[in-house]
C-alpha cells in the first residue's frame, strides 16, 4: 500500500523528477534553467522553475528567499532580473515582461560548496548538482534533515530530504505523529503519511479507539480506505460483543 501511495506522490509532484547532470564548463554552475510565469485572477502567483526533466512552481507569497523575485515580477513590461540566495545555493535569474506577473526567461544556479560538504558528511549527497536546484525550490535544508533524524526518521539519501521538504514533513509534523497508535521510524513512512493528510488528531484517534502499535503501513492503509477513528471505535465495540 505505501509502495503505491509513494508512486502515486511521485507521479503527482514533478519536483521529484531527477535533473540531468550539469555540463557546465565551471563544475560548481547549472545552467539550462528556465522561468516562466502567467498571472491568474484571484490566485496567488507562482513562479515555475525548469530544468531538464524536472519543473516546480513556487509561490511567490511565502518565503522570504523569493520576496525580491516578487518585486521585480509584479513590474510592468520589459527587461527584469532577480535573485533567489539559499544554503544550496545562489539562483540568478533574467527575463522580460510582458505585464506584472506575466514573462519567461532563463536562470543559472551557483552551487554553495558547504550546503554539499554538509550533505555529504550525512549521507545525503546528491547524485549530481541539479538536485541541489531542486533544495532549494523546496527549501529542502540541512536544519531539516537533522530535525528529522533527532525525531528518529532519518533521510537515507538526497531524494528522502527533497520528499520530505517538498510535501512539508517537518520535525514538528513527525513529534505530532508519534503516539499509541503508530510505530514511526522510517521518513519514508512519515512522507507517506503526509500524502494522505494522517495527523496527530487521526492517529491519536486510533490510539482511543484501542489501536496500539501499528504499523505506519496499517495506518496509511487505514486513512486511504478512509476508516475514522469513530468507525475504528464501533468495529472494536462490534468485535467485542461478538465474542
Amino acid at each position: 500500500m505505501k509502495t503505491l501511495i509513494l508512486a502515486a506522490g511521485t507521479a503527482l509532484l514533478s519536483v521529484f523528477a531527477q535533473a540531468a547532470p550539469n555540463a557546465a564548463a565551471d563544475p560548481l554552475i547549472v545552467d539550462h534553467i528556465d522561468w516562466t510565469i502567467a498571472p491568474s485572477t484571484g490566485v496567488e502567483p507562482h513562479l515555475r522553475i525548469s530544468h531538464a526533466s524536472s519543473s516546480s512552481d513556487v509561490s511567490l507569497n511565502g518565503r522570504a528567499e523569493f520576496r525580491a523575485a516578487r518585486e521585480a515580477l509584479k513590474g510592468g513590461a520589459g527587461p527584469v532580473s532577480f535573485t533567489v540566495a539559499h544554503a544550496a545555493g545562489t539562483l540568478a535569474c533574467s527575463g522580460r515582461l510582458t505585464g506584472a506577473f506575466a514573462g519567461a526567461g532563463h536562470c543559472r544556479f551557483s552551487a554553495d560548496p558547504r550546503f554539499e560538504a554538509g550533505l555529504a558528511v550525512r549521507g545525503l549527497a546528491p547524485d549530481d548538482r541539479g538536485e541541489l536546484v531542486t533544495m532549494l525550490l523546496v527549501d529542502a535544508t540541512i536544519d531539516l534533515a537533522d530535525g528529522l533524524t533527532r525525531e528518529g526518521v532519518k533521510p537515507k539519501d538526497s531524494g528522502d530530504l527533497i520528499a520530505a521538504a517538498a510535501l512539508d514533513v517537518t520535525p514538528a509534523y513527525v513529534r505530532e505523529l508519534k503516539s499509541d497508535a503508530m510505530v514511526l521510524t522510517d521518513v519514508g513512512d512519515a512522507i507517506a503519511c503526509k500524502a494522505l493528510d494522517v495527523d496527530g488528531p487521526y492517529v491519536r484517534g486510533l490510539a482511543a479507539a484501542g489501536y496500539r502499535g501499528l504499523a505506519a503501513d496499517d495506518v496509511v492503509a487505514m486513512k486511504a480506505m478512509d476508516v475514522s477513528p469513530d468507525y475504528a471505535r464501533a468495529m472494536n465495540r462490534a468485535r467485542g460483543s461478538g465474542q
